[in-house]
């Protein structure tokens, strides 16, 4: 099939209006959150139903063109963009949410809802979503379960798998895979959604989502402590989870972290004299001030008060929250960083974000290494200022590092195109050709998302 012929027939799917193929209206889809990623694609298309998702699908099999599904396109792995002249196929116009289930405490949602209007349907209902993080106002559901998101409130509520309850896809021969509105228990064979929770695009174009929601707690307050040393801040996160049923999110930076935010924000530091390292943890009930009960416990650890931000007023809350959130805008107005996010087991925590800085040094006198993170399910994210976009070697220091820590090599972003190297180092080979299995049965014609996990001449 020729080009124009593709064309057409894209055209036919979704309508000259939604298919893309002027560079200038093509740009904003090409080029990945991070700016490290991206290329040309050969046009860009906006499906409006499931239906018109799988008419894409077939004329881009038809024609051996590879597609890349897309989202809010917040990505920081290159994963959902365009490398060598693919069709970027955009999932935004799936953007419905249904009523709200209040009786069963599900929703169900297509794949190009914003994560924020997302929340706010459920809110409205009684009810919350249990994923929360900080690009909620651009992430996708869609994306958000295609890389298996985290955020803030993992320690509380789990990752994105932990909250489908049911889904909708389309394999790359246009099948569609229908299990709605999906039921808590359901042990009938495969968990399918629980495959595609994480899949990246690889396997089928997520199209619709049956969220499990959880309770809004509206009683919330939010602390930042300060320590020395990482290892203190590990060890007092895992009293307070202890101790405290209430805790929502335990999260880490450091002084390097916290200097970038006030010198780019109109943000103070929550108490002077500052620390090497700090804590912010929130806590939600929905009676009592948990303020009490974070208070009780900083006594009962003997955590000293001079270096402790405590509010539970929503401006407050929100003022601490900033001091965390805004790191990766602030990064980004310095340079154009290198993003990795990775994993260890909790007792290698407080080692990895020690160590981490002197495995960069050590390849990269002059880079800065910016580190925060999800303390309380052993997820950091190491940024790294200084060198070159296209550089590899601070990479592949830390990402070495990680390995010999026992971790992941991604925790929550996902492999993309930015670790295809490291899969093998960090799975192993065995369970790597498992995964090849799996992805050359479902997608034989090898057309969704070609090079990410995988090499795509693997």
């Amino acid at each position: 099939m020729t080009t124009d012929a593709l064309i057409a027939r894209l055209r036919g799917a979704v309508g000259e209006r939604h298919c893309l193929v002027d560079p200038a209206l093509r740009a904003s889809y090409e080029t990945d959150w991070t700016r490290r990623f991206g290329g040309a694609a050969l046009a860009v298309v906006r499906p409006g139903s499931t239906e018109e998702v799988a008419a894409v699908l077939v004329a881009c099999r038809d024609a051996g063109v590879g597609v890349v599904p897309q989202g809010g396109n917040t990505g920081l792995v290159g994963g959902s963009v365009p490398r060598d002249g693919e069709v970027v196929l955009s999932l935004r116009r799936l953007s419905e949410i249904e009523p709200v289930d209040a009786r069963a405490g599900e929703v169900t949602v297509g794949a190009g809802a914003v994560l924020a209007d997302v929340q706010r349907a459920a809110r409205s209902a009684g009810w919350d979503v249990g994923v929360d993080l900080g690009a909620r106002d651009s992430a996708t559901i869609g994306g958000l379960v295609a890389t298996n998101a985290g955020g803030v409130n993992v320690v509380r509520h789990g990752a994105m798998r932990a909250q489908l309850q049911g889904f909708e896809a389309v394999l790359a021969d246009g099948t569609v895979l229908r299990r709605l509105p999906g039921m808590p228990k359901d042990n009938t064979g495969y968990d399918i959604g629980g495959l595609l929770a994480g899949s990246e695009g690889t396997l089928a174009v997520i199209t619709r989502v049956r969220l499990r929601l959880v309770p809004t707690l509206r009683r919330r307050a939010v602390c930042v402590l300060g320590f020395e040393r990482a290892a203190d801040a590990v060890e007092a996160a895992a009293e307070l989870r202890q101790r405290l049923g209430s805790v929502m999110a335990l999260e880490l930076f450091t002084d390097a972290g916290l200097e970038l935010v006030l010198r780019h924000t109109s943000l103070a530091a929550p108490f002077t004299p500052r620390t090497a390292v700090y804590l912010l943890v929130e806590a939600a009930t929905d009676d009592a001030d948990p303020a009490d009960g974070l208070l009780a416990a900083f006594e009962a650890l003997g955590l000293h008060e001079e270096a402790a931000a405590v509010a539970s007023d929503e401006a407050g809350r929100h003022r601490l929250w900033q001091l965390r959130e805004r790191h990766t805008e602030v990064m980004n107005a310095e340079a154009i960083p290198h993003k990795l996010d990775v994993s260890v087991p909790m007792a290698r925590y407080a080692e990895l974000v020690e160590r981490a800085p002197e495995a960069v040094t050590e390849v990269d006198p002059t880079a800065r290494t910016i580190a925060y993170g999800h303390i309380g399910d052993g997820n950091l994210h190491v940024n790294i200022l200084g060198p070159a976009p296209d550089a590899t070697d601070v990479d592949d220091a830390v990402l070495e590092l990680v390995v010999s820590l026992e971790g992941s090599v991604s925790a929550e972003h996902g492999i993309g195109v930015a670790k295809v190297d490291w899969l093998e180092r960090d799975r192993g080979p065995e369970t790597v050709a498992a995964m090849r299995a799996i992805k050359a049965a479902w997608d034989p014609s090898g057309i969704l998302n070609p090079g990410v996990i995988f090499r795509a001449d693997g």
